[in-house]
């Protein structure tokens, strides 16, 4: 890492909309933003250049992911997850909490760590705060997330709070950690700490008060888009960010459904994440202005327009809709590739027009407009999707 030091500041609101800028050591970042996920240190199928031509001006990757393969210290000698990937811009760590959550039978929770075996080869791991924290240091990462306990929807008030409280002293012992690192705080990297709590009002407050009094470089808003449906995740976004500093970014883990970054943004978020543009694309469904299209139908089988006349992104610049679909129909690679860089860019320019409204004083005009054109997946649908890829994760990424 350089010099630089990890900085946010607030540039404009507008009701509850924030747009501002993150100086990071591997440079700046316009809030409000989505992060594509490149699990593995690859976003799936995609180069850093097509990437970063998306619009992407931050990654996401997986610390527990590389922790097992290929290691922590392959990726340090190799000079550190920027160099490994080549991407030379700012890039935010999960640290495997949530992939600890999702990988059921394979793992346990103790209050001092949490015991799993490798999805890859059987192998037993203990991850404790400081590990995690470690690792993160030692892959390079601009922000690095504490270590929590997400919680499963519908789980009981008493399991709940085992791990809301877990997650509090967990999130004392990371940062603890990374400020006594000389490749942690020291070194300019940023860490996060993570509110949890479920779906309960009492406990999310409680949450909120007891990270934020932990003087992280900014707060995230865990343990949702985890079954709950859409408005009970608005509604505790909100109630969430309320709570935080206002000084202090906010971060929305897990989410990137386009209705759901808007919702996220006009309740006061400024980062998102999540694998869904780029894993439903590889199954054939890609977003335009009027929602979500599955482009093996028939009707597009003799369209010689782009999916999308509107978007400026590779694939609709260079290809016909009719081609999409018989790619999909061939099962040719190519087209995984063409729909998940459309995808990308349909969020990315997606939160630029966001940031754009806000700082022009329109971003209730705009959400309004988006919304009223805009159809969200069937929220039924959305559901069972959601479980049945939680089921089927066991860790592997997205």
């Amino acid at each position: 890492m350089t010099a630089t030091r990890f900085n946010f500041q607030l540039l404009h609101t507008d009701g509850s909309a924030r747009a501002g800028e993150l100086e990071t050591p591997h440079g700046r970042v316009l809030t409000p933003f989505f992060m594509p996920v490149a699990t593995q240190a690859t976003v799936k199928g995609l180069t850093p250049e097509e990437v970063r031509a998306a619009g992407a001006q931050i990654i996401l990757s997986n610390a527990y992911h590389l922790y097992l393969r290929p290691g922590v210290e392959t990726v340090r000698t190799m000079g550190g997850l920027h160099k490994f990937m080549g991407w030379d811009g700012p890039i935010l760590t999960d640290s495997g909490g949530f992939q600890a959550f999702s990988m059921g039978p394979l793992r346990k929770v103790t209050d001092d760590c949490i015991r799993f075996r490798s999805h890859i080869d059987g192998s037993e791991h203990n991850f404790t705060p400081e590990l995690a924290t470690a690792n993160q240091e030692g892959l390079g990462p601009d922000i690095a997330m504490c270590f929590d306990q997400c919680i499963a929807y519908g789980a009981t008030d008493k399991q709940v709070r085992q791990a809301m409280e877990r997650t509090h002293r967990w999130a004392q012992a990371c940062f603890d950690a990374h400020q006594a690192s000389p490749t942690g705080a020291s070194a300019g990297q940023a860490l996060f700490g993570i509110v949890q709590g479920g779906t309960s009002e009492e406990m999310r407050a409680e949450s909120a008060r007891a990270i934020s009094a932990i003087p992280f470089h900014g707060y995230a808003v865990g343990g949702l888009a985890v079954g709950e449906n859409k408005e009970q995740m608005y509604r505790f976004t909100g109630q969430v960010t309320d709570r935080l500093p206002q000084d202090k970014p906010r971060y929305l883990m897990g989410v990137g459904s386009p209705e759901d970054l808007v919702e996220g943004v006009a309740r006061g978020v400024d980062m998102f994440d999540c694998a869904l543009p780029t894993r439903v694309a590889r199954n054939g469904s890609l977003f335009t202005p009027e929602g979500r299209v599955d482009i093996t139908k028939a009707r597009y089988a003799e369209q010689q327009e782009p999916l999308d006349e509107t978007c400026d992104c590779y694939t609709c610049r260079n290809y016909s809709a009719a081609y999409l679909r018989h790619l999909f129909r061939a099962k040719e690679l190519l087209g995984l590739r063409l729909a998940s860089i459309h995808n990308l860019r349909f969020v990315l320019a997606l939160m630029e027009r966001i940031r754009a409204s806000i700082l022009e004083n329109r971003f209730d005009a705009f959400r309004r407009e988006f919304l009223d054109i805009y159809q969200p997946a069937d929220e039924t649908a959305r559901q069972k999707q959601k479980e049945q890829w939680l089921e089927n994760r066991g860790g592997l990424g997205g």
